[in-house]
């Protein structure tokens, strides 16, 4: 089954969540200016489009035309079109070994997470890392959504291109282990502890 593709980008702003997430990822990343970085699942490519301003070597992938068409308005030769359910990468990037993979707020939308991983994991370099953000599910803040019948609009079934699973920690760091990576870090962001709206986890190839 193919992923869901039209997210509707229509300009080159940041996602709300670019504010939350981007100090934990930079942080998380180091400053190693000379590692390969994919940003898998990039959208408008404006994270990737803000790594290459600061002197990453930066590529970005998604699935959606309209978001790749606009990301490559600025950096024309670091943005390709990718279904991440085809398991490969784009022709011009199927020759390049990636230090890092970022993927932000990404996981949550895919059918099949587990080959998502594995795809990175062939993409990477020996001891390469990955960077994967996801919004936070934790006991507290479930059992408050739950408290206050707040789980229709959390988890809007009509969300056309929504939230399809929902990540704790525990549950993705248990995926990546799985797949051959060794968790290193984890952060929560955007909100206070335990209750955070994501969750950045840096793993490891093993």
């Amino acid at each position: 089954m193919t992923e869901y593709k039209d997210y509707g980008f229509a300009s080159d702003a940041p996602a709300h969540t670019f504010n939350y997430l981007t100090a934990p990822i930079m942080a998380l990343l180091g400053n190693d200016k000379q590692q390969t970085i994919l940003d898998v699942g990039c959208g408008n490519g404006y994270l990737a489009g803000y790594l290459i301003s600061r002197g990453f070597n930066a590529y970005g992938t998604d699935a959606s035309e309209e978001g790749i068409a606009i990301a490559k308005r600025t950096h024309p030769t670091r943005f390709y079109l990718q279904d991440i359910s085809s398991g490969k990468l784009p022709p011009d990037l199927s020759t390049i070994k990636f230090d890092t993979i970022v993927s932000t707020e990404v996981i949550e939308h895919l059918y099949d997470p587990e080959g998502f991983i594995h795809f990175c994991k062939q993409i990477l370099e020996p001891s390469g890392q990955i960077i994967i953000s996801t919004p936070y599910h934790g006991y507290l803040k479930n059992l408050v959504l739950s408290i206050f019948n707040k789980w229709d609009s959390h988890m809007d079934p009509l969300w056309h291109g929504g939230h399809i699973k929902m990540w704790s920690r525990k549950k993705l760091s248990e995926v990546l282990k799985k797949a051959g990576f060794s968790v290193v870090a984890f952060k929560g962001c955007g909100r206070f502890p335990y209750f955070w709206k994501s969750m950045v986890i840096k793993a490891v190839l093993n």
